[in-house]
């Protein structure tokens, strides 16, 4: 059984940063793909960067420049450093992993960390 759980969210004012971190429990971790996500309320789940397990990073268009997604295989730790927030991208985000590696079928999800941000 995978899981995933993510940690590092909270409260932060507009400008601020954030670091996110999602740990997984399974024993593939190098070989998946990982992706961050995020949905606020009224709204549908956005996909916010992913990672594939060569290092290969995509971005949504309105993060570039802001977030960086990363991985450490020695700590089965994926990251998504936040910078600059603003106050529309307070949402749930959620951890997600690609068993094939691609980074195109997101399997296993956590839970959500809950990020919000003041004006």
């Amino acid at each position: 059984q995978e899981q995933l759980v993510e940690s590092g969210g909270g409260l932060v004012q507009a400008g601020g940063s954030l670091r996110l971190s999602c740990s997984a429990s399974g024993s593939a971790f190098s070989i998946w793909a990982m992706g961050w996500y995020r949905q606020a309320p009224g709204k549908q789940r956005e996909e916010i960067a992913t990672i594939t397990s060569g290092g290969i990073t995509k971005y949504a268009d309105s993060v570039k420049g802001r977030f960086t997604i990363s991985r450490d295989g020695e700590k089965n730790t994926v990251y998504l450093q936040m910078n600059n927030l603003k106050p529309e991208e307070t949402a749930v985000y959620y951890c997600a992993a690609d068993p094939t590696g691609w980074g195109r079928v997101y399997e296993y999800w956590g839970r959500g960390t809950q990020v919000t941000v003041s004006s």
